[in-house]
């Protein structure tokens, strides 16, 4: 009898410890353990599987849903109509240990009142444009004031990341569709814009830009995940031991607001240089101007030769994790999460400043004030075409 006492509270100590440590899990899967049967997707004779099923019934009383796409390595991106936006990433190490490894929430309602775009399509414009306000052809547009006198990812409240996009399957992934209309964020023009995110065999997650206007406009959508390539539940500890490599020997100088003073730094010599990898958080604490005025690294790379094609950009290493970033536009923001402040996040997980890092593609920050930028603008009827890759080794 005592040897069944001891054997039952043994049980329960276990069971109890896995239930505790769940708590802080961030979806970690071993293997090829896959989660429940969904509805299967139109077969495309293809190895990767797309398949949907219910999220939740946004505020408005639309129904959203999750898409997941995966391959067969086990690669698997999880997708959702509101912001158009990745939910999840699960990515395989070299351990066979499979982590989702992008920071965001457990429910649709999350995403809905979300104030950092975890995940997210942010658009018109991402990132900032000066005095909120800028020129076409002789017409002065006027944008939110956001962040101070700027403007920061075009709006808060009604830009792409908060809006409901209509969903397609198509082979090996996903097409998001929006139409915004003619000043709505104070952005001329009636704008179509399709977001696609499609996965291949190659461990490549693409996302294809597409849009276009009937008036000339910004197009400079970005997407706006945080990656922890130790997992979504790693923390601090996670990033700064996260090993970057950045294709990029200048980034642009910031004023006391974080606007682009036009000017290109060089890297070298300072702790913005990634040219040769190292940790993030080897330097993250510099006494460097540019570093301190925005509490860490949250700056824009000039893409090094850039020529308007498809290269790779960066390359991030942790935890038996590759991930390669590729892009055809000028520039990316390197961002660590310097202003998360406890944001409850997945699995219970409270997010903190560093908990993540984005790289971000994009046209420079405010570059349609800026003449010696790579313009933003599209003529009317001129379509606008753009590709991100994340490659997993």
């Amino acid at each position: 009898m005592k040897f069944i006492q001891t054997i039952l509270l043994l049980f329960v100590m276990v069971s109890y410890a896995i239930a505790s440590g769940q708590k802080r899990k961030c979806y970690v899967k071993k293997g090829n353990n896959t989660k429940p049967v969904e509805t299967p997707s139109t077969n495309f004779n293809s190895t990767t599987t797309v398949t949907k099923k219910f999220y939740g019934i946004t505020k408005d009383g639309k129904e959203a849903h999750l898409y997941s796409i995966k391959n067969s390595h086990g690669t698997e991106v999880v997708v959702t109509e509101y912001a158009a936006a990745i939910v999840n990433l699960f990515v395989k190490n070299d351990k066979n240990e499979i982590k989702d490894i992008v920071l965001g929430y457990d429910t649709l309602k999350g995403y809905e009142e979300d104030a950092r775009s975890f995940g997210a399509t942010v658009g018109p414009n991402t990132n900032r444009i000066a005095n909120a306000k800028f020129t076409i052809d002789g017409v002065e547009y006027q944008l939110v004031k956001n962040n101070g006198e700027n403007n920061i990812h075009t709006d808060a409240n009604k830009g792409f990341q908060k809006q409901f996009w209509n969903a397609e399957i198509v082979e090996n992934g996903v097409r998001f569709s929006y139409e915004m209309p003619d000043l709505y964020v104070g952005i001329p023009g009636n704008v179509k814009i399709h977001v696609t995110y499609t996965l291949n065999d190659e461990n490549e997650l693409r996302i294809q830009y597409n849009g276009v206007s009937d008036k000339k406009t910004i197009f400079n959508p970005t997407n706006h995940s945080y990656f922890s390539l130790a997992g979504c539940d790693a923390g601090r500890e996670g990033l700064f031991n996260t090993e970057l490599m950045l294709k990029a020997s200048k980034f642009t100088e910031l004023d006391a607001t974080s606007i682009p003073t036009g000017k290109l730094i060089d890297v070298a010599g300072t702790p913005m240089d990634f040219t040769t990898p190292k940790k993030i958080g080897k330097d993250i604490y510099a006494d460097y101007e540019q570093m301190t005025m925005v509490k860490g690294y949250d700056h824009n790379f000039a893409v090094d030769d850039y020529d308007g094609t498809l290269r790779l950009i960066a390359r991030a290493k942790n935890d038996g994790r590759t991930m390669e970033v590729y892009t055809d536009r000028p520039g990316f923001q390197f961002y660590t999460g310097n202003n998360l402040v406890s944001i409850k996040g997945k699995g219970g997980m409270v997010y903190e400043a560093f908990d993540g890092f984005c790289l971000e593609a994009q046209f420079f920050p405010n570059s349609v004030n800026e003449p010696s930028f790579v313009s933003p603008v599209k003529d009317a009827g001129e379509e606008f075409s753009s590709a991100t890759v994340y490659k997993f080794l």
